[in-house]
């Protein structure tokens, strides 16, 4: 695992400045090479963790319904433009064999992946993925619902168009009656 070369970042935000033709010694521009260094290195902290491990403390519980975290809010780095997109992901898993995990697990597995340069589409299907490999439940169903700012300022300029991602994995796969069911409780208020 590497550490975030805070020296590095610093020089090319100093580059990136210059390229487009500021003053990197005015009073407003002075600090920001090393600000925008600090905010990569939080926004960026997922990199070299990996979401499965919020899912190795396991309680058993004689619980097989559905268990759902919703507006889980988040924001990412888009990998494309390095901007950012931000929203709220839900949470679904049926659990199997008692097998059950600390809810706050769930949050935690959502910012770890979307602290990276990163697409909506991996966040969703790694929470996904993480849930069931490490606790191997009945199913795991996860929505995620955000607002690109690659979209919003810049090329097609549509602030408000937000992308929805879904996967399922395992009973959600094929049963149209549970992915309903979590859908009207992640639309209820």
């Amino acid at each position: 695992m590497s550490e975030v070369n805070l020296k590095k970042i610093e020089e090319a935000v100093k580059m990136i400045l210059e390229a487009v033709g500021e003053d990197v010694n005015r009073e407003g521009l002075i600090d920001t090479p090393k600000r925008v260094s600090k905010m990569y290195e939080e926004m960026f902290s997922g990199i070299n963790e990996d979401p499965r491990e919020f899912f190795s403390t396991v309680f058993h519980e004689e619980h097989e319904e559905v268990v759902l975290v919703k507006d889980i809010p988040f924001y990412s780095m888009c990998e494309h433009h390095l901007v950012p997109f931000y929203g709220k992901a839900h949470v679904a898993y049926i659990p199997k064999d008692g097998r059950v995990a600390g809810l706050s697990k769930l949050g935690r597995c959502v910012e770890s992946v979307a602290r990276r340069p990163q697409l909506q589409e991996r966040i969703t299907s790694t929470v996904a993925d993480s849930i069931m490999e490490m606790l191997q439940p009945h199913g795991v169903y996860v929505v995620v619902e955000a607002e690109h700012m690659c979209m919003t300022m810049r090329g097609l300029k549509k602030p408000g168009s937000k992308t929805i991602t879904s996967a399922a994995r395992g009973n959600y796969e094929n049963d149209d009656v549970l992915r309903r069911e979590v859908i009207s409780l992640i639309q209820m208020s």
